[in-house]
């Protein structure tokens, strides 16, 4: 299982902190690979364990343009009540990283 460094992370981000959420948004749903060219052909199984399903949420987005820009996207609109895979990331690593990335923002929380 791999470590993520949550505060790398969220550093990665603080580019998008100017970015409107509808500018986001149109990036994400028109580039984003889950939107309109996603292959299930081979998808891994969800594990339904307690355990992150990292290996999935690789899948799902391996080659996507806009992992970073989704990952700003959902902290923002979802926060620490992010559901499924995106930006590469499981909800709970989603969820880790938000707590931080909240901090970086001045403790922001919508």
């Amino acid at each position: 299982m791999t470590d993520y460094d949550y505060e790398e992370m969220a550093a990665q981000l603080d580019r998008y902190a100017d970015v409107p959420d509808d500018v986001l948004n149109e990036l994400v749903t028109s580039e984003g690979l889950c939107f309109w060219a996603f292959d299930r052909t081979g998808m891994p199984e969800l594990s339904g364990g307690d355990s992150p399903d990292r290996e999935l949420a690789a899948h799902l987005c391996a080659g996507c343009p806009v992992i970073d820009q989704c990952r700003e996207l959902e902290l923002r609109t979802a926060g620490p009540a992010t559901i499924g895979v995106w930006g590469a990331l499981p909800d709970t690593d989603r969820r880790a990283l938000y707590r931080v990335w909240a901090c970086r923002r001045g403790g922001e929380a919508r």
